[in-house]
């Protein structure tokens, strides 16, 4: 695999970003009780059982305990998150079925009826059923297609290995069994919200969006439109002399996802894909808020599949092959030009534009561009496997640390302690004075570090749900 000097000696600096002036990585470690108690103090209604109650002795014993079976739990929830996105897969994959994709659009209207159940004279659940029978059928044999594997993987996690008949029934009944259940669940979540919006308005309706899954299974499912706010919020906060130019080197991405069948923009025509790592990348460069020679990016995510996907590519990148992104755009949709205009720019100082994969004729007219991404700007892309929750990465020299922390679509699976836990791990990697981006309200608790320097709402369409929230967090050291 020589590639000459240069190239060589490249590739270990990108395999070593984020490698401290002292030549050694920083280690990952759970969060102290030091940095906990705060939160433990702030928040007692949300404070865990295992926890109530503790002090002194009690509770330096029992942290570290708790913290680690805690790590354990939250882990365990991406099963209950795979199980969410092969019901994305059932309903908007195209690979597998002829049949056309299920539409949120669809689904309002064959439950148009008070009680919200399907009915099953309609030609849509009979859609659903076809749907699952190919997609058990085309997972028994798999090939080489990543997600019918994952399929066939987690078919066989829930007890139906599909080498049978009998089995291959079981599985068709288990996907319409957990697509109702995620019906009932969507259904909780919009009466959470509309009972905050009448309650207490729009402050309510943010908190409780902020915390809405906090039950839910981890899903890694994404898309790229989280990707225009993020950097409108970047050119705001240069805007206003918050960001100086060329001030920006190291960046983590938490729960950075994969883009594997997403319910609006994503498609599995194409491989598996990973977004927001490279945006970050090319919105950064395109502000001038970054160099592409000196921007280093670490993702943080506790998942072994977005974390072998990141190394998989900085592999292909070693043997100087690059990354391709396909992005689409639905014509159907009335875009706002912001959101047009980055989609059509979008990657342009990270890669070049390649011709992208033709769309099957099932999934209609569709809009799509691809992008090639430079072997070099993926080997500035590190994976590391982090529960932010309950654990951070220890840099010994506060210059050392993050100038800016990217979290989208990743704190709202937790409660309130559980936030307050990960925006003290997050405080403790960034820089004074650097920034959090997320698009979730969190509570700034007494003793964080992190406080709101403002906000920006983004809107992609006329379609009012399509929008996000940006609120930047700033580090400026512990609330009295």
């Amino acid at each position: 695999m020589t590639r000459g000097i240069a190239w060589i000696a490249f590739a270990a600096l990108a395999a070593g970003s984020l490698v401290a002036t002292t030549g050694t990585a920083p280690d990952v470690r759970f969060i102290p009780l030091s940095d906990a108690k705060p939160i433990l103090d702030a928040a007692p209604d949300s404070v865990p059982e295992a926890l109530r109650g503790l002090a002194g002795e009690e509770l330096v014993a029992a942290w570290p305990k708790w913290a680690k079976q805690r790590d354990r739990e939250i882990r365990a929830r991406l099963e209950q998150g795979d199980e969410d996105t092969l019901t994305n897969f059932h309903l908007f994959g195209t690979s597998f079925t002829r049949e056309p994709r299920v539409t949120l659009a669809m689904l309002d209207r064959a439950r148009s009826k008070s009680n919200k159940a399907l009915d099953p004279d309609l030609p849509l659940p009979a859609a659903v059923r076809k749907r699952a029978g190919d997609l058990v059928a085309a997972a028994a044999a798999p090939g080489q297609n990543e997600r019918l594997q994952f399929a066939k993987r987690v078919l066989k996690q829930k007890g139906y290995p599909i080498g049978s008949e009998a089995a291959r029934s079981g599985a068709v009944a288990y996907l319409l069994q957990h697509f109702e259940e995620v019906l009932r669940e969507y259904d909780r979540y919009a009466e959470l919200l509309k009972t905050a919006q009448l309650r207490n308005g729009r402050q309510q309706e943010l908190v409780t969006r902020s915390t809405l899954f906090k039950t839910r299974g981890v899903s890694l499912d994404t898309s790229w439109q989280p990707n225009l706010a993020l950097e409108q919020s970047l050119a705001a906060l240069e805007r206003k002399e918050l960001l100086a130019p060329a001030s920006v080197r190291r960046v983590a991405v938490i729960g950075p996802g994969l883009d594997f069948t997403d319910k609006e923009e994503g498609y599995d025509f194409y491989p598996p894909q990973t977004i927001q790592p490279f945006a970050v990348f090319d919105s950064l460069v395109r502000l001038g808020l970054s160099s592409a020679d000196s921007l280093e990016i670490t993702t943080l995510d506790l998942s072994e599949r977005v974390n072998d996907h990141v190394n998989r590519a900085r592999a292909g990148a070693r043997s100087r092959a690059g990354y391709t992104i396909e992005l689409t755009l639905d014509p159907a949709v009335h875009w706002l030009p912001d959101a047009r205009a980055y989609w059509k720019d979008w990657g342009g100082r990270i890669g070049t534009a390649v011709t992208p994969v033709e769309p099957p004729a099932e999934v209609g007219h569709l809009e799509i561009r691809a992008i090639r991404v430079k072997p070099a700007v993926v080997l500035r892309i590190l994976p590391r496997d982090l529960n932010v929750v309950l654990e951070r990465l220890h840099f010994d020299e506060p210059r050392e640390r993050f100038d800016l922390v990217i979290a989208t679509n990743v704190l709202a699976y937790y409660d309130l302690f559980e936030q307050g836990l990960a925006l003290q791990n997050i405080a403790s990697m960034l820089r004074p004075g650097g920034f959090l981006l997320s698009n979730d309200a969190l509570v700034e608790f007494r003793g964080s570090a992190l406080h709101s320097a403002g906000s920006a709402t983004i809107s992609y369409s006329d379609r009012k749900e399509d929008a996000d929230y940006i609120i930047w967090y700033q580090n400026v050291g512990p609330k009295p």
